[in-house]
C-alpha cells in the first residue's frame, strides 16, 4: 500500500488528515489526524531486500478524551493490525492517540 492510499483510509473518518503536520497557519480545529512513517521493516534474503513494509504512526488529536473519534479511526483501520497508545499533551491542552501499524 502506498502512502496516498493510506491517507484515503484515514480520510474515511471525516477528519482532516496531513502527513507529518499541517502548515502552521492552517491547523484545523480538533479532532484531526497526522501520520508519519518513522522507519521501514525490511526482510533480507539472498543478499538483498526481499520484502519491505512501512511502519506507520497515525496520530489522532482531540481536545478531550473522545471515544467517538477513536471509534471512527478504528473503524477506518479495521483491515489492519494496530497497536494503540494514548497520552495527554499538557502544553497543547489536548490528547494524542497513536495507532501504530505496518503496511
Amino acid at each position: 500500500m502506498k502512502l496516498d492510499e493510506f491517507k484515503k483510509v484515514l480520510e474515511q473518518t471525516g477528519f482532516p488528515v496531513a502527513y507529518h503536520s499541517f502548515p502552521e497557519r492552517e491547523v484545523p480545529p480538533m479532532p484531526y489526524i497526522t501520520y508519519i512513517t518513522p522507519y521501514s521493516n525490511n526482510f533480507k534474503a539472498d543478499g538483498r531486500v526481499y520484502s519491505s513494509s512501512l511502519h506507520i504512526q497515525a496520530e489522532l488529536y482531540t481536545q478531550v478524551k473522545d471515544m467517538e473519534a477513536e471509534a471512527k479511526v478504528e473503524q477506518a483501520l479495521e483491515d489492519f493490525y494496530f497497536s494503540k497508545t494514548e497520552t495527554k499533551i499538557d502544553a497543547e491542552n489536548c490528547y494524542e492517540v497513536i495507532y501504530e501499524l505496518e503496511v
